[in-house]
C-alpha cells in the first residue's frame, strides 16, 4: 500500500471580494481535487478554508507517488508493418523508433479489424510532490474570476495582489514559485491582532495554529456560526431580535478573520420611517443587523460586526452610530417628500420612463395590465375597478424618492403610499404583493388583487418580449421571462386559481396595438409555459409520464392541468390501468394508420358482434356518469369510473375484428374506437404511461 500525506494549499492575498469569497473557496478547493484525481492519485477528503485575506485547502491522505501504469500504444497493421520480402517497412521502423525499442520487441494483438504491433511498457508513477505546483497553477487558472488584476511591475494576474503561499506535503514544504510568490511553511494571522508570519510544521495544526496563535477562525462555517451566535446574544441584551438575513451573514463573515459584535443605537424619531426602508439602508449599505422587538416592529439599535477585538469599542460604536444617522435623514427626507405627492399624481410622469423602446413606455404597459388585471380579478371573485385601480397604480412608487434610493423597496413603498393616499386596502396590498414570489420559494401573494396584478403584468410582459422576437435563449433570459412564467404557474397551482391561460395570453396579445408585435405571440408564450409547467411539475414530484400524458391534451388552466396529473398520479395504481393504458396505445396506433374517413357518430346497427355492442353500452354508462365529474374537476373519481371500461374494452379487441373488410363497417369501428380514445383524453393521453 502507498504511503500517503496531509497536503496543506494556502493562496495568502489582500482582501477577496467578499460576496465571491465561497464561490472562490469552493471553485479552488474542487480544482485540487479533480487535479489529484487526474494524476490518479487517491485522498481521504478535502476541506476547503477561506477568510478575506486567504483561500486554502487541506486535503487528507495523498498518495506520495502515482502507481505505475501499463501503457499501450497502438502501431501500424500488421500487414503494413512487412512488405513482401518480410522486412519491416518504414512505418514500423518509425514506430518502434519512437517508442525506443527494435521491431521484434513489438507485439501482436488480434481486433476485430485485423492484426495490429503494439508496444507495452510500464510507465513509473511520478512523485506527488513533482506534480502538485502544476495542479494548484491549473486550479487558480479554473477560478472563475471576470477580471483578473495586475500588481506592481508583475506579470501575474489573479483576483486581488497575493503576498504569500504556503504548500506543506506532510511536513515537507513544496517548493516552487506562483503568481510571483515562492512558497513555504508560514502564514500569516490577523492584520491586527498577529501581522507576523507563523510558521506550520504539519498541515493538520493549519487551524488550531491560525486560532488560537493568529487570531482567525479559518472554517468559514464555525466564524459564520460565530457571527450569527453573537449576533443573536447581543440583540437578546436588549429584548429584541436579530434580523439575520442569510445573505448577509455570509456577506459579513466574508469580511472577517475575528469577529466581534458591537450593539450601536439611533435616534427613535427615525422610526416614524418605514421600516423596510431603516433596514434596507442597515443591511444594505452598512452590513448592520438590525433588531427588532417580538412582534416584528423594529427598534432603536443595530449590531454591527468588527473584525478586531478592540480595547476601545466604544469608539466603533460611536463610528458607526455616526454614519448611519445621515444615511436614515435622507430616508426620512425621502418619505416625508414622498408623501407630499400621490401615487395617482406620479401617473403622468410614468410616460418618460421606457418600459421598453418597442413595447412603449411604463405608463403605456400600465394601461395594458390595468385592463387585463380587471378582467383577472373579475374572474376570481373581486371587484373589477378595484383590479383596475390596483394596476394603474402599481409602477407609480418606481418614480418616488425613496425607491429611487431604495430600488428593492418597490411594491413596498407602494403599499406605505397607498395608505397615506386613502386608497383602498386591498389595492395598497396588492401593489406590494404583485411582485410575490420575488425568488425561488418566496411567499406567494395571498389576496385577489394581489394575484392578478402579478399574473397580469407577467403576461403583458411575456407576451409583449415573445411578439418583438426577443425569447429566452440558451442560459440568456434578460427580461427574466423563465422567471415569470414560473410566478404566474405557482400563483394559479398552488393558489388554485382556475384561469384560463390561454385566453388570457390572447387578452394580453389584445393590450397591444396593431402590428406592434408577433400575431402569434399568444400561441408561442403558451407553449414556452407549458415547457415550464412540464419542469415545475416534476420538480414537484410527477412522474414524467403521467405529466407527458397530461400536457399532451394542451390543458388551458395550469391549476386543471395539476389536478389531472394528480389524478392520472392515482390512476396508475388501479389493476385497470395498464390494460387501458395498452388499449389506448393500440386504439392510437390504429387510427394513425388508417387512412379511413370517418363518421361523426359510431352507428350501432352496423354491429356485428356482442362485444361491440357490450362496449357501447359501457361507454355511454361512463360517459353519463362521468360528465358532471369532469366539469367539476374530480379527475380521480372520472378515472376511477372510466376504469370500469377494461372488461368491456380487453372483450372488444379479443372479438372483434377492427379493419373489417367492408369500408363501412370498419369506418364505424375506427369511430368506435375513437370515441373511447377521446373519452380519456378529456383528462390525459393515458397510451403515454409506462405502467404493467
Amino acid at each position: 500500500m502507498a504511503n500517503k500525506r496531509d497536503l496543506l494549499i494556502e493562496i495568502g492575498t489582500e482582501e477577496l471580494p467578499p460576496k465571491a469569497l465561497l464561490t472562490l473557496s469552493e471553485a479552488f478547493s474542487s480544482g485540487i481535487c479533480s487535479g489529484l484525481e487526474q494524476n490518479q492519485l487517491n485522498y481521504l477528503s478535502a476541506t476547503p478554508f477561506a477568510t478575506p485575506r486567504r483561500l486554502a485547502v487541506h486535503v487528507k491522505g495523498v498518495e506520495e507517488v502515482q502507481a505505475d501504469r501499463e501503457v499501450e500504444r497502438r502501431g501500424p497493421a500488421l500487414k503494413a508493418a512487412y512488405d513482401k520480402d518480410g522486412n519491416p517497412t518504414k512505418a514500423l521502423q518509425g514506430f518502434a523508433r519512437s517508442c525506443g525499442v527494435e521491431p521484434d520487441a513489438l507485439e501482436t494483438v488480434e481486433t476485430d479489424k485485423g492484426q495490429w504491433l503494439v508496444f507495452r511498457s510500464t510507465q513509473k508513477g511520478q512523485q506527488t510532490e513533482a506534480l502538485i505546483p502544476d495542479m494548484i497553477n491549473a486550479a487558480l487558472n479554473a477560478l472563475p474570476i471576470p477580471k483578473r488584476m495586475r500588481w506592481g511591475d508583475l506579470d501575474s494576474e489573479f483576483v486581488r495582489p497575493v503576498h504569500w503561499l504556503t504548500i506543506l506535503f506532510g511536513e515537507q514544504v513544496v517548493e516552487t514559485e506562483i503568481l510571483s510568490v515562492k512558497s513555504g511553511n508560514a502564514t500569516r494571522g490577523h492584520r491586527f491582532h498577529h501581522p507576523e508570519p507563523i510558521i506550520i510544521k504539519h498541515p493538520n495544526e493549519y487551524v488550531k495554529t491560525l486560532e488560537e496563535q493568529g487570531k482567525v477562525f479559518v472554517v468559514f462555517s464555525v466564524r459564520k456560526d460565530r457571527v450569527k451566535n453573537m449576533v443573536q446574544a447581543s440583540a437578546e441584551e436588549v429584548d429584541g431580535q436579530a434580523v439575520i438575513d442569510p445573505d448577509l451573514l455570509n456577506e459579513v463573515t466574508s469580511l472577517v478573520e475575528y469577529p466581534m459584535p458591537i450593539m450601536g443605537s439611533f435616534d427613535k424619531k427615525f422610526l416614524d420611517v418605514p421600516q423596510e426602508a431603516l433596514i434596507s439602508a442597515m443591511q444594505g449599505h452598512q452590513k448592520y443587523f438590525p433588531v427588532v422587538d417580538d412582534e416584528g416592529k423594529l427598534m432603536p439599535y443595530f449590531i454591527t460586526v468588527s473584525n478586531i477585538d478592540s480595547s476601545q469599542p466604544e469608539v466603533i460604536k460611536k463610528g458607526n452610530e455616526r454614519v448611519i444617522r445621515p444615511r436614515f435623514a435622507d430616508a426620512m427626507f425621502f418619505w416625508e417628500q414622498d408623501k407630499a405627492h400621490s401615487l395617482e399624481s406620479r401617473l403622468e410622469s410614468l410616460k418618460s420612463v421606457t418600459f421598453q423602446h418597442k413595447l412603449g413606455s411604463l405608463y403605456d404597459k400600465s394601461k395594458r395590465v390595468a385592463k387585463l388585471a380587471g378582467e383577472i380579478a373579475k374572474q376570481l371573485g373581486a371587484e373589477e375597478l378595484q383590479g383596475i385601480r390596483a394596476a394603474q397604480l402599481s409602477k407609480c412608487d418606481l418614480m418616488s424618492e425613496m425607491v429611487g434610493e431604495f430600488p428593492e423597496l418597490q411594491g413596498i413603498m407602494g403599499e406605505y403610499y397607498a395608505n397615506h393616499d386613502g386608497e383602498t386596502k386591498q389595492v395598497a396590498v396588492a401593489l406590494r404583493e404583485q411582485y410575490m414570489p420575488r425568488f425561488a420559494g418566496d411567499l406567494l401573494p395571498e389576496t385577489i388583487l394581489g394575484q392578478a396584478v402579478g399574473i397580469a403584468d407577467r403576461l403583458d410582459t411575456l407576451v409583449g418580449i415573445f411578439g418583438i422576437g426577443q425569447p429566452p435563449t440558451g442560459d440568456k433570459d434578460p427580461f427574466g421571462l423563465r422567471r415569470a412564467a414560473l410566478s404566474i404557474l405557482r400563483v394559479c397551482v398552488e393558489s388554485e386559481l382556475p384561469l384560463n391561460l390561454k385566453a388570457l395570453l390572447q387578452q394580453a396579445q389584445a393590450g397591444f396595438t396593431d402590428n406592434m408585435i408577433d400575431a402569434k405571440a399568444h400561441q408561442q408564450v403558451f407553449d414556452f409555459m407549458l415547457e415550464r409547467l412540464r419542469g415545475y411539475a416534476q420538480d414537484r414530484g410527477a412522474r414524467y409520464d403521467s405529466v407527458d400524458a397530461v400536457l399532451s391534451c394542451r390543458p388551458d388552466s395550469p391549476y386543471d392541468a395539476s389536478l389531472r396529473m394528480h389524478s392520472v398520479e392515482g390512476f396508475r395504481a388501479l389493476d385497470a390501468a395498464a390494460s387501458l393504458a395498452s388499449a389506448n396505445k393500440r386504439i392510437h396506433n390504429i387510427l394513425k394508420k388508417s387512412d379511413d374517413k370517418l363518421p361523426e357518430t359510431t352507428d350501432p346497427t352496423y354491429f356485428e358482434h356482442a362485444a361491440e355492442r357490450a362496449l357501447y353500452d359501457k361507454l355511454a354508462e361512463v360517459q353519463e356518469v362521468i360528465a358532471p365529474l369532469l366539469k367539476a374537476g374530480d379527475y380521480t373519481q372520472a378515472l376511477e369510473n372510466m376504469a370500469g371500461l377494461r372488461e368491456s374494452v380487453d372483450r372488444f379487441f379479443d372479438e372483434v375484428m377492427v379493419m373489417a373488410e367492408d369500408a363501412t363497417v370498419r369506418a364505424n369501428r375506427l369511430a368506435f374506437l375513437q370515441s373511447v380514445r377521446h373519452l380519456f383524453l378529456q383528462i390525459a393521453d393515458i397510451s403515454k404511461l409506462n405502467v404493467g
